[in-house]
């Protein structure tokens, strides 16, 4: 466990911190605050949360050890910077956050178990966490047994929306159902070999995919699934060579890309080729870190935010990220996500003059960032952010280049009819 005192593995660097605050502005939020007169801990805190006169604690909640640290290790980065950025601007109702970190330990159960402590034990105010699909429903029942508020990073497969929950990735239509349109429409793809880890985000993803592909009168040639921290691909790679899908769609998690990517490599597929194509939904910045650019170098993604996007928001949360961890961190698309749930769990409280559950869920629909990294942003009714797709196309430096982005945000539509 980490607490706001900064020690463990995120210790508080205050030069890197002052630093950082140099480069970025404070994140702009339209029809989110109110002036309100009493913001006595009485007034702002009826339900019996950690909240004092001079501070607020919350809770951060992933997996810093196991096989999904090397994606979760930039959630906790982003929240925590997210966390000092707001206290340096003034904190929240004129309270300054603390945070509880917790491990998930790539362990569903040890999530759910976590996020009971947070809730009953240490009454924190909201929780930023989770990142596989199996984590986040082995908490909600927690959350919505015990009424907290959770804010979720990462891209998922929909079907889902509880009012206990924010969340700020993007779900199937934005990200899944338009990027297959996109390698059909532009790379002419008619035959696609389905991949993923074995677990509830993958399946349910795949047999989205494959009902879209489907509709469209195109091809699955193949579906395979493998456990986290699967390690030999070998097998799949031969079935992938012997029926020459146009298309794999790949949905590998946590450690496990680094050895399907280089073992691809290695089997003499060579992606920049684009015969076949990879399209990922789940390699980010973050999981090329491990991988290696010169083993995923040709392939490409499909997400809403890449470190490469070029507007001034972006440039300086670039610039911060790496003032405050370091200059060779990378950002991917979870990791911008899990930025923005500090400062919409801001915007909600202000609006609210309340960082009561109840009051804080009623405001959030309709709050807006307008420079958050990715740019604008906007809460749905539905608890999912408005957002555009991107298509980054992997390059040798760990980097994508965009090379495609919808011209408009798309609606959140977490249950597609025909897809569930």
């Amino acid at each position: 466990m980490t607490d706001a005192t900064g020690q463990g593995p995120f210790k508080l660097n205050r030069r890197k911190l002052l630093a950082a605050m140099a480069t970025i502005p404070a994140l702009g939020m339209l029809g989110s605050t109110r002036v309100f007169a009493d913001t006595s801990t009485a007034a702002v805190n009826t339900s019996g949360l950690a909240v004092t006169d001079t501070d607020v604690t919350v809770g951060i909640l992933h997996s810093v050890t196991g096989t999904m640290a090397i994606s979760e290790t930039g959630s906790v980065q982003a929240e925590i910077l997210a966390i000092e950025q707001i206290n340096a601007a003034g904190g929240v109702l004129g309270r300054q956050i603390k945070y509880i970190q917790e491990d998930g330990a790539s362990d569903w159960p040890t999530f759910a178990e976590k996020a009971k402590k947070l809730l009953v034990q240490d009454k924190v105010a909201s929780v930023m966490g989770c990142w596989t699909s199996a984590s986040r429903k082995a908490v909600l029942p927690v959350f919505e047994q015990y009424n907290g508020m959770l804010y979720y990073p990462t891209f998922y497969e929909g079907l889902e929306e509880s009012p206990n929950v924010i969340y700020t990735g993007q779900e199937a239509t934005q990200q899944i159902l338009a990027g297959i349109d996109w390698v059909v429409d532009t790379k002419g793809a008619k035959s696609f070999y389905l991949l993923g880890s074995d677990y509830i985000w993958p399946r349910t993803s795949n047999k989205i995919a494959r009902k879209h592909i489907e509709m469209k009168g195109l091809k699955v040639v193949g579906e395979e699934y493998y456990p986290l921290e699967h390690t030999q691909f070998n097998s799949v790679i031969n079935k992938i060579k012997l029926t020459k899908p146009d298309v794999i769609y790949a949905i590998v998690v946590g450690g496990s890309n680094v050895a399907f990517y280089k073992q691809l490599k290695a089997a003499g597929i060579d992606l920049t080729k684009e015969a076949p194509l990879l399209l990922t939904i789940s390699v980010t910045e973050d999981e090329i870190l491990g991988i290696g650019g010169e083993n995923i170098v040709g392939a490409y993604a499909a997400m809403k935010y890449f470190q490469s996007i070029e507007n001034d928001n972006n440039a300086a949360f670039v610039k911060a990220f790496k003032e405050r961890w370091g200059d060779g961190i990378v950002i991917g698309d979870v990791t911008q996500a899990a930025y923005l749930g500090p400062w919409l769990w801001k915007a909600a409280v202000e609006r609210a003059g309340s960082f009561d559950i109840d009051k804080v869920r009623e405001a959030s629909p309709g709050i807006e960032l307008t420079t958050a990294p990715e740019g604008y942003v906007k809460v749905h009714d539905n608890h999912h952010l408005w957002s555009k797709l991107r298509i980054g196309h992997a390059r040798t430096d760990g980097q994508y280049d965009v090379v495609y982005e919808t011209a408009d945000l798309m609606e959140p539509d977490p249950f597609p009819e025909g897809y569930q």
